[in-house]
C-alpha cells in the first residue's frame, strides 16, 4: 500500500474537510487539525488561504506531486479561456479522475492503483498510466477479466456518488465514454473548490 493510500484521511484531518465525502472519514466526528493544537483557529493570511487551496485540490485528485500540479498549471495558463477552468478541466480528464467519476472503484486512490495494474482499457488499448489524459468521446472499460473483482462490484452498487453528466456508463459491459471537458460547475466536489486562488498562488 502506498504512502498516498495510507495518508488519505490525514489530507481531510488537516484541511477539517471531507473532502471525497466517504461516510468513513474522521472528519465527520473531529472537524479540526490533528495534533495538540489542532482545535486552534487561526484566520489565515492571502498566502494562507491560497497555499490550503492549493493544497485541497492536489489531495483531492490523489495527493499529485507538486511537480505534476504546476505543469498543469502551466498548461492552463497556455490554453485559451479562464485558466481556473482550464485547470479544473485538465484535473478532470485524468485517467485516473474518470475511472473514479464512473464508479469503477470506490476511491481516486483506487482508481490510481487499478489503472496502475493494467485493469482499464482506453479505445481498445490497455492504459496503465493514471495522468493519461483522456479526450471527449474516448471509450474507457474495464479488462474483461477485472470486471467481476470485488472491488468494482461494491464501487458499482454503492450509493455514495452520483454519475456527473460529463461521462456516460454501459454498467453491464462496465464501459464509459467521456463526453465532454467540464466546467468547475460541473464536477460533483463534496466541499467548495477554490481553483481561482490556486491560480493566484502561482501567479504571484
Amino acid at each position: 500500500m502506498s504512502k498516498r493510500v495510507k495518508s488519505k484521511y490525514k489530507i481531510n484531518r488537516r484541511f477539517g474537510e471531507n473532502l471525497w465525502g466517504r461516510p468513513k472519514s474522521p472528519v465527520n466526528i473531529r472537524d479540526y487539525r490533528p495534533g495538540e493544537h489542532g482545535q486552534r483557529r487561526r484566520k489565515a493570511s492571502d498566502y494562507g488561504l491560497q497555499l490550503a487551496a492549493k493544497q485541497k485540490l492536489k489531495g483531492y485528485y490523489g495527493n499529485i506531486s507538486e511537480r505534476q500540479f504546476r505543469r498543469y498549471y502551466f498548461e492552463a495558463t497556455r490554453r485559451r479561456g479562464d485558466t481556473s477552468e482550464n485547470l479544473i478541466g485538465l484535473l478532470e480528464r485524468r485517467l485516473d479522475a474518470v475511472v473514479y467519476r464512473m464508479k469503477f472503484v470506490p476511491t481516486v486512490f483506487a482508481s490510481r492503483q487499478f489503472i496502475n495494474h493494467g485493469h482499464i482499457k482506453v479505445n481498445g488499448k490497455r492504459v496503465n498510466i493514471p495522468s493519461y489524459l483522456v479526450k471527449e468521446s474516448d471509450v474507457i472499460e474495464i479488462r474483461e477479466k477485472s470486471r467481476d473483482m470485488n472491488l468494482v462490484l461494491d464501487a458499482i452498487e454503492s450509493a455514495e456518488r452520483d454519475l456527473p453528466t460529463y461521462v456516460e456508463v454501459n454498467v453491464k459491459k462496465r464501459q464509459g465514454k467521456f463526453l465532454q471537458t467540464p466546467k468547475l460547475a460541473d464536477v460533483p466536489y463534496p466541499v467548495i473548490m477554490e481553483p481561482n486562488l490556486v491560480i493566484e498562488f502561482y501567479s504571484r
